[in-house]
């Protein structure tokens, strides 16, 4: 199957202690071992980044840690998809239309990136911000781990 995994999720799946670990960690695992296909927003490299060396300690990681993390866990095993800049055109274009306020455009961010990637399925944990923004063609897509 191919799967697309949000920020939220990544997280979740290297973070042990995360509320959400048990969850996330086995989707995770499934494209670690093969048994999906991963992709991922470029978009959440840079959140993950920021994410993981931002964390309250002890769980924050310190850059070199939060480098590995993203080296081991996705860049070696996800296809990663990013927005040009007619899409990034578009998308606010759309999110404008649609009245879409603040941080809620980086999930239209994530979603548009889904959109290219074209996965069976969508994983966050943000699943009510996902399908307020969420086009037509995703929404059946979306689900939580």
């Amino acid at each position: 199957m191919k799967v697309f995994l949000d920020t939220s999720v990544l997280i979740a799946a290297v973070i042990a202690k995360h509320d959400s670990h048990a969850k996330a960690l086995p989707l995770l695992q499934r494209v670690l071992n093969g048994k999906d296909e991963g992709f991922v927003a470029a978009h959440s490299l840079a959140e993950m980044y920021s994410i993981l060396t931002k964390l309250p300690p002890p769980y924050r990681h310190s850059p070199e840690q939060a480098l590995l993390s993203i080296e081991e866990n996705v860049l070696k095993y996800f296809k990663i998809f990013s927005l040009d800049g007619s899409d990034y055109a578009a998308l606010i274009r759309e999110a404008a239309a649609a009245g879409i306020q603040g941080g809620t455009v980086y999930d239209a961010v994530l979603l548009k990136s889904a959109e290219k990637a074209n996965p069976d399925r969508i994983y966050t944990l943000n699943l009510k911000h996902f399908h307020a923004v969420a086009p037509e063609s995703l929404e059946s897509k979306l689900s939580a781990p």
